[in-house]
């Protein structure tokens, strides 16, 4: 097979998954845009603020102020008190962790599916192949909080992140 074809059926690959991962985790979060991602990230950084919270999804401070506004609105985030007297922190609420927990389950659906003509062999020896395709495209510990923004870091803990690499 050409590297030609490789590279084509990867991009392929990676905008099928984008798409079906999009529709499913914005069905999860009932919410679209950075919402899946917010929630994700709230849940796996506690007490993250609002400052971290826009540098990992990429977002202006005032785009991240309004996405919590949403989500608080809706009883999915709360505010409270941060580390100092300018600062607020953002916690889950119950709703909130449910909403992040359906996010991650409708993902790993997406890509159970993704997954499922492979044989459990084929599973194995794609994983450290992927390892090295994450290392390659990883720009330092910015590009990789934003690539890993909807992981599942009991799976893949940021000790272990290829990404990081």
């Amino acid at each position: 097979m050409s590297s030609s074809r490789t590279s084509n059926l990867l991009g392929a690959l990676a905008v099928g998954l984008t798409d079906a991962l999009t529709e499913v985790t914005e069905r999860g979060a009932r919410h679209g845009a950075a919402a899946p991602a917010a929630l994700v990230t709230i849940a796996d950084e506690a007490r993250i603020s609002i400052e971290r919270l826009s540098q990992v999804l990429q977002l202006s401070h005032s785009g991240a102020v309004r996405l919590i506004d949403r989500l608080s609105t809706d009883g999915l985030v709360e505010r409270q008190s941060g580390r100092d007297q300018r600062s607020v922190s953002l916690v889950l609420t119950a709703a909130g962790r449910a909403a992040a927990a359906a996010v991650l389950a409708e993902r790993q659906g997406i890509l159970d599916r993704a997954l499922s003509r492979l044989t459990a062999a084929e599973r194995r020896s794609l994983t450290p192949l992927l390892e090295k395709l994450l290392a390659g495209v990883s720009a330092g510990r910015g590009s990789a909080d934003h690539t890993c923004r909807l992981c599942d870091t009991s799976v893949c803990p940021l000790s272990d992140c290829p990404v990081l690499e």
